[in-house]
């Protein structure tokens, strides 16, 4: 499976959750993703840097991994190094080493035990002392878009706060319906197979459209650090240019005690017309084959709307600071509004509604500005916004990204209520043929590379034999490969009728027979197993926080058949689309633990105080046609 060169987030959830896509994360990703970064983000279309910053970071942990055979034998240590790096590549993008970490902990990592937040934040914390010394925004700061707002926010703020936040959230639903749209409409014509002449396109389209405003003609860092900064006696930017009260000339004062001249007016109409070309571009630019993050520009977005709506709060108050609303807050001569805080609060709002991060959201903004007294409407913004973009659709740009390219990938999000059992969704089934399984000390060469020839199973069970069905272990099919083509090469005597066992002691075989193949080193004694009457909302529990590939089923020792990750994502789609009824929790063992009265009204009898159905109920009649249908399958 090729990876994606744009979107990284979704491949890096599906590696963090067990799957691996070969070639994503070594050494020739990394080299073309480290210079081709500088071209794309130096290009001036609307992407950002943090994507591609994070792939790097997990391209490294994942090349370092490999010198320490406890990471590289271990594909659960590695999936930890992974997360550790994703923390430290946000820490690097943004100069946010705690909102590095827990944009891992929310967003990216699969499985979070204790002391890999620890080791995360230590990765982060290198990255950040590293950046710092480099110094490479050169203002001697951490942090990309420092800000000092010289007045507090005040409570009637937050209505407009919230309607940020509700915008942001509308964005971020059509962000990902439209951009998924145009991803899937180029992934199913002709369109697609040109991604070069696309990404020529697109990038011409820009440049043309983009030159005429001066807002869209900067880089788009630079565009956010304005539209955040406050105005001051020092700032000449055309967002600044109010008239003084006092003498009527253009000057540049400090507070909000001052009309808005015709070049601020004119600065919105600019800002209007950069946020229709951004909110267009973004769409179609966010999935070329260029590497790209969607930080950042979806940040310009809301710090544009943000903006523009801060300097009609602010005239507003200015014109009719005798309002029930102002009164108390913008008296005359008094600093009230400041434009730059709803540019910030817009900018979490829009990132918030496109990805529907929360926690890690609100820190990464604060320690990207150093904001630390507005905490409170980022968190109000951010909520609005998740909260608008969950009415339309839960999923967020990533999640979104990863269903239209079909990873196998179990969203930990959502809730599995329905009614089903393993046994409904493992296979074969009935009109499948038998469960492909080995035996552990009858098969030859032959049959087994017959085996391997004929199937394309990732692993087979490992049974005692073809009439006992006992489960021994379970063998994967790039471990019996790897390790017939050694035994081969290394040792003499290995022919097609040789015996294969995985068993400790080699049986007892005639004099003249060829040298046995010996497999039990490959074989895995303890694969994770469930009983057929396992509810399946405890089966995709368990894949989702064990990030399992696949599972055993069994009935009494006997394997039954298994049920992979893929299986189990078919088995949500069967459900979304017969809308099965939901149920709650104490469904599943109604059928074990029947009502302590009989249909008849009558109490069923006990046995040491343990409560039986009766043979007439239904509990029973359910019960003798499972176990039918359990003695055709353990034929398999």
């Amino acid at each position: 499976m090729p990876p994606h060169p744009s979107v990284f987030s979704d491949q890096i959830k599906t590696i963090l959750s067990g799957f691996i896509i070969r070639g994503y994360l070594g050494k020739w990703t990394l080299m073309i993703k480290t210079i081709t970064l500088v071209l794309a983000v130096a290009s001036g279309l609307s992407l950002g840097k943090e994507g591609p910053l994070v792939h790097v970071a997990c391209c490294c942990g994942n090349i370092f991994s490999y010198l320490f055979p406890k990471y590289s034998k271990n594909e659960a240590k590695k999936r930890e190094v992974l997360s550790a790096a994703s923390a430290a590549g946000v820490s690097v993008a943004f100069g946010a080493p705690i909102g590095g970490v827990l944009f891992s902990l929310e967003e990216v990592s699969y499985y979070f035990p204790l002391k890999t937040l620890w080791r995360s934040f230590f990765a982060a914390l290198v990255a950040a002392f590293v950046l710092r010394s480099i110094n490479p925004f050169g203002n001697s700061r951490l942090v990309l878009f420092y800000v000092e707002y010289h007045t507090p926010w005040y409570l009637f703020e937050l209505f407009p706060f919230i309607l940020l936040g509700v915008f942001g959230g509308l964005w971020g639903a059509f962000f990902i319906r439209a951009n998924i749209a145009w991803c899937r409409r180029r992934k199913s014509t002709r369109f697609g197979k040109y991604p070069v002449l696309e990404v020529i396109t697109v990038a011409a389209i820009t440049a043309i459209v983009a030159f005429p405003n001066p807002y869209t003609r900067q880089n788009t860092s630079e565009l956010i650090k304005e539209l955040f900064t406050d105005c001051g006696p020092l700032e000449s930017s055309q967002l600044c240019q109010y008239r003084s009260q006092m003498n009527g000339s253009q000057a540049y004062p400090q507070g909000s005690d001052a009309a808005a001249t015709p070049g601020v007016y004119s600065a919105m109409w600019q800002l209007s017309l950069a946020l229709i070309f951004k909110i267009i571009m973004t769409i179609f630019t966010f999935g070329l084959k260029v590497p790209s993050g969607l930080f950042i520009p979806s940040m310009a977005i809301g710090a544009i709307a943000g903006r523009i709506v801060g300097i009609a709060v602010e005239q507003l108050a200015y014109y009719h600071h005798d309002w029930f609303l102002f009164r108390e807050w913008c008296e005359v001569g008094a600093d009230c509004i400041t434009p730059g805080l709803y540019a910030m609060v817009g900018a979490a709002a829009c990132l918030g509604g496109v990805t529907r991060m929360t926690v890690s959201l609100v820190v990464i903004v604060f320690e990207l500005t150093g904001g630390l007294e507005y905490i409170v409407p980022l968190m109000a913004a951010v909520m609005t916004s998740k909260w608008v973009g969950d009415a339309f659709g839960r999923e967020g740009i990533y999640e979104a990204h990863i269903r239209l390219n079909g990873y196998p990938f179990l969203d930990a999000k959502e809730e599995f209520t329905h009614t089903t059992l393993a046994r409904e969704v493992m296979r074969p089934r009935r009109s499948d043929s038998p469960l492909a399984v080995l035996t552990q000390d009858d098969m030859t060469l032959a049959e087994l590379q017959a085996i391997i020839s004929e199937t394309s199973y990732n692993g087979f069970p490992v049974i005692v034999s073809k009439e006992s069905q006992r489960l021994v272990g379970f063998a994967l099919r790039r471990d019996i490969t790897i390790a017939i083509e050694n035994a081969r090469r290394k040792q003499e005597g290995i022919m097609l009728n040789s015996r294969v066992y995985f068993t400790q002691h080699a049986p007892t075989l005639p004099a003249d027979s060829p040298r046995p193949l010996k497999l039990r080193s490959i074989l895995d004694m303890s694969p994770f197993t469930v009983t057929d009457h396992t509810p399946m909302e405890i089966v995709v529990d368990i894949f989702r926080k064990l990030g399992l590939r696949q599972c055993l089923v069994t009935h009494n020792g006997i394997v039954l058949g298994i049920i992979t990750k893929k299986n189990i994502l078919e088995h949500l789609e069967e459900l979304k689309q017969h809308v099965e009824p939901l149920a709650p929790p104490w469904y599943y063992y109604k059928k074990r633990y029947p009502p302590s009265y009989g249909p008849d009204g009558k109490p069923r009898p006990r046995v040491h105080n343990v409560q039986l159905a009766s043979s007439s109920s239904r509990y029973e009649e359910d019960e003798s046609e499972e176990e039918v249908r359990l003695l055709d399958n353990s034929s398999l």
